[in-house]
């Protein structure tokens, strides 16, 4: 997600690709403080609850595997990578656990589980959306265009409620919801928070990154602005991070359908108890 080191180096491979899958595994492998996969982990049991459904051949698919595996000892848990070791329609229930916002194809991750799914089998999904670090994102670009005059990739993309939603149509995906949980957290200060994003696991492996250690000025400089405009209210600095819970089903002949246009017996007027007023041509 950050880095504070790493000229951007040209990308031999034609396809466009954001993130280095390599720099993305070594990050992950010195992981050892994951408090935001477990946070999606609670959100997803959370949503499963409500769920009026028993899965028989659950499937999830995580940046952190072994977690998932301590917790679900009934489910198939894979890694994420770009081609997933799952069964076709072999399972009722996939989790994709908190790890699109690094995916180089994210349609193609949600494409891949759908076709896990049994007919009318769940995906759940859990991804960091756009507002995530957008405190961090804001002072590193200020204090950047203030020393060098210019801009590097430091910050992961990460997409919208209503982009993140679209994509389950995009997959084939039946009955899309898409809906986010918002999380302030407090650190003492920008160096604690980099700290933290490095111990995620969410260090920068953006394909883009810099190679070179960032000048001091640049950090020290964002490091004030972060104290000056986003301090928390109970002291030290305050990080935002925007979990977007995704759910779709695979299309069954089971599920609701839309009406078809012109279908409705009654107008919605008589329903709001108002009048009905005709448009001009």
């Amino acid at each position: 997600m950050l880095s504070s080191s790493y000229a951007a180096m040209p990308n031999p491979d034609p396809t466009p690709r954001l993130t280095d899958t390599t720099a993305l595994a070594r990050n992950r492998a010195r992981a050892d403080a994951l408090f935001l996969q477990e946070i999606a982990q609670d959100e997803i049991e959370d949503r499963l609850e409500l769920v009026n459904k028993t899965f028989q051949v659950p499937a999830i698919v995580a940046a952190f595997p072994e977690l998932w595996r301590a917790r679900r000892t009934d489910a198939v848990v894979v890694a994420e990578t770009d081609i997933l070791p799952l069964e076709v329609a072999g399972h009722d229930l996939v989790i994709h656990s908190l790890g699109l916002h690094w995916a180089n194809d994210p349609v193609g991750q949600l494409i891949q589980c759908r076709r896990a799914l049994k007919p009318d089998g769940m995906l759940l999904a859990v991804a960091l959306g756009g507002q995530t670090l957008q405190e961090l994102r804001s002072v590193l670009a200020e204090a950047e265009v203030a020393v060098t005059g210019g801009l590097s990739p430091r910050v992961a993309p990460m997409g919208e409620v209503r982009d993140l939603g679209a994509l389950l149509q995009r997959a084939g995906l039946a009955l899309p919801v898409a809906d986010t949980v918002v999380l302030t957290v407090r650190y003492q200060t920008m160096w604690h928070l980099m700290r933290d994003l490095r111990a995620m696991g969410e260090g920068n492996a953006l394909q883009t990154r810099l190679r070179y250690p960032t000048r001091r000025a640049i950090l020290e400089t964002a490091a004030k602005l972060y104290a000056d405009n986003f301090a928390h209210p109970d002291g030290g600095i305050a990080a935002t991070f925007e979990l977007i819970v995704l759910t779709g089903w695979a299309p069954d002949d089971s599920q609701p359908k839309p009406l078809p246009p012109g279908s409705a017996q009654a107008r919605l007027a008589d329903a709001l108890r108002t009048g009905e007023t005709s448009l001009s041509d």
